[in-house]
């Protein structure tokens, strides 16, 4: 049967979704692009990529009008909730960028919804599509390492102005009184959270976060996490938007005799003195439609997969606010697409703070003043007050 396809949010990362069902029309899947939602016309070009599909600003609207089998998500993280269950009360699936709430409050009410509604809801962890997590819990499971002692999530990317001047809600943690969370821990690097996560297979019992910002915003983006799971295991993750130079991001285990590297990004696989290894991914949106075709066809990235990512999301909602790195502790670089700003010795920081489980303030980086980090409770079933 064909499938109908409306897009929310196709100014930003939703072109990736309107050229994806581009690629699967001309594979002659049986998809149609119903229609397009985003309060921004559509420009030529991605009106070329939209066709004739209706187009327009209201979701309720287009949903009654075009009656989607799925409806792909890419909206602003603190309005995925609302158009999420708009869409499931409209009889539709959803396809729901990432993170799938800014907060477990929100997170459980989306829960809630979609199971009242009856709908499948996938969310676009797309390293969750890839065979390299299955296959490295695989190894791992098998003793390749011996007895897992930690797991570091390493992230180094360059971010100039404009990224944060793409969308009024970006670089902020709230906007109009209601928690967006769009920290680099939170948006960007949120697949290498939620990879180690996975990998780790235990729940959250701790978080504790260490949260700076080099740019002029109010989210973090050059961070320290240490999170603590029900097993005892440590998953250190350290991140920048402000490196020299950017580096695949990896989430590396330790174990008693060697370690493994995943990088997500590229669906490899590297043991310890071993090849590379390279898997095949399997597109979250395909996924999705095979399900919606056959019930009993499996999600690669369900919902209920990311509460403990959401518990995460909650306690670096609760952590004190990002402090400012002082100007003597970043510069301004030209390399790569415009000027960014660089913190100063972020590379080594990053590399000691992810091996070691430890945070950019007890490493003694001198833009890290003496705070104290904050808990997230008992893990995936504490809910907080994030009121702001």
């Amino acid at each position: 049967m064909t499938l109908r396809i409306l897009v929310a949010g196709v100014h930003g990362y939703g072109q990736i979704h309107l050229r994806n069902l581009a690629r699967l029309r001309d594979g002659d899947a049986d998809v149609r692009l119903a229609g397009v939602c985003d309060p921004r016309p559509l420009t030529p070009g991605l009106r070329a990529l939209a066709g004739n599909a209706p187009e327009g600003a209201d979701l309720p609207g287009l949903l009654a009008a075009t009656h989607p089998d799925v409806t792909v998500i890419a909206t602003p993280i603190h309005t995925h909730v609302d158009l999420a269950l708009a869409a499931a009360a409209a009889g539709s699936h959803v396809l729901l960028e990432k993170p799938p709430a800014p907060s477990l409050a929100e997170f459980t009410r989306l829960e809630e919804g979609m199971r009242r509604y009856g709908r499948a809801c996938q969310v676009g962890f797309q390293s969750f599509g890839s065979e390299a997590v299955p296959a490295a819990r695989a190894m791992l499971a098998g003793g390749l390492i011996g007895e897992v002692t930690g797991i570091g999530v390493t992230g180094l990317w360059m971010r100039g102005g404009s990224y944060y001047t793409r969308a009024r809600w970006a670089g902020r943690r709230w906007l109009d009184g209601v928690p967006v969370m769009d920290g680099a821990l939170t948006n960007p690097f949120a697949h290498g959270v939620a990879t180690a996560l996975a990998i780790s297979g235990s729940p959250v019992a701790r978080t504790e976060a260490d949260l700076y910002h080099a740019n002029d915003i109010e989210a973090d983006d050059t961070s320290s996490l240490r999170i603590t799971t029900a097993d005892g295991m440590t998953i250190g993750v350290a991140v920048t938007l402000c490196a020299s130079r950017s580096r695949e991001p990896e989430v590396v285990v330790r174990g008693t005799a060697g370690r493994l590297t995943v990088r997500y990004t590229l669906d490899e696989v590297v043991p310890d003195d071993g090849p590379t290894l390279v898997f095949p991914r399997v597109d979250l949106l395909e996924n999705l439609l095979a399900h919606v075709r056959d019930p009993g066809a499996s999600l690669i990235a369900p919902l209920k997969r990311f509460r403990e990512f959401t518990a995460v999301v909650d306690a670096i909602a609760a952590a004190p606010a990002p402090a400012a790195i002082p100007p003597d502790g970043w510069r301004v670089a030209d390399e790569g697409d415009e000027p960014h700003r660089v913190v100063a010795g972020i590379e080594p920081l990053v590399d000691a703070a992810a091996s070691g489980g430890r945070l950019f303030r007890e490493l003694g980086a001198p833009w890290a003043g003496a705070r104290s980090g904050v808990e997230g409770g008992d893990g995936a079933g504490s809910e907080k007050n994030i009121a702001k």
